[in-house]
């Protein structure tokens, strides 16, 4: 697994392709990036919130700053898969993502409070920071997706993905037992994020001008919730207004 990196501090940005942009960006692409070592893989992630889903609600409001913390795997996963928990925080348009690595039965079970301590690592103490800050934190969303990967052929920070079939489902809290989910894009839709240091070459902000492909703002998780909670006002509107009345109270006692 040498080719997973534990740092990463860049600028991630998101766009909305169909399958005609999507054929002619691989095309382009082509010129100055190719498919990683792993090609077309399936990333399945728990995210973890507070019973009040106060994390994806701040991070809905587009502060300046938002943070996540979540549980990821790659392929089919068992109790021996290498997972990782990951913090990922965006500040002013650049992300930073911290994350360790180790088995997913102890990665989960520390994150469930029922397996062991995470290593004696910076980035360890950083999890572990986030999880006493914001307490009684549980699996409050799978969100699995597949994706193909391109890393640059010269800019070696450069790199773009294009994410199909995702899937969130709010009943899933372990990656052992992945159940389907329901779907967060269009047939025939991608999400592509291209993640740089610095500046968009020329060369792609003119093919992405002709193809006609534009930023877009979309969060997977939040989408996620967004879409559990209109089935949850579809099916007990009541109910739906008395959970996000008790959200607004406890997300400003947290704010204070």
């Amino acid at each position: 697994m040498s080719g997973y990196r534990e740092v990463f501090k860049r600028k991630e940005v998101k766009y909305l392709v169909n399958e005609e942009q999507y054929a002619g960006l691989r095309e382009f692409f082509e010129t100055m990036a190719r498919p990683d070592e792993y090609g077309l893989s399936r990333i399945n992630n728990i995210y973890y919130d507070t019973p009040d889903h106060l994390l994806v609600r701040r991070s809905l409001e587009k502060p300046l700053y938002k943070e996540k913390l979540r549980l990821r795997t790659y392929g089919e996963t068992d109790s021996g898969t290498n997972a990782f928990i990951e913090i990922k925080k965006k500040y002013d348009g650049v992300v930073y993502k911290r994350r360790i690595p180790g088995r997913y039965e102890d990665l989960y079970g520390y994150m469930m409070n029922t397996g062991p301590d995470l290593p004696d690592t910076q980035i360890a103490d950083e999890i572990r920071a986030f999880m006493n800050l914001y307490k009684n934190l549980v699996p409050a969303m799978s969100i699995c997706y597949d994706r193909i990967a391109l890393a640059g052929t010269e800019d070696k920070d450069f790199r773009v993905t294009f994410d199909s079939n995702i899937e969130w489902n709010a009943k899933c809290s372990d990656l052992r037992n992945v159940m389907p989910g329901e779907k967060l894009l269009k047939p025939g839709q991608y999400l592509m994020e291209i993640k740089v240091m610095g500046a968009v070459e020329p060369a792609l902000a003119r093919e992405l001008s002709r193809l006609k492909v534009f930023p877009a703002s979309f969060s997977k998780y939040g989408n996620g919730y967004r879409m559990m909670m209109d089935e949850l006002k579809a099916a007990a509107p009541s109910m739906a207004r008395v959970i996000m009345i008790g959200s607004r109270m406890k997300g400003a006692a947290n704010y204070a």
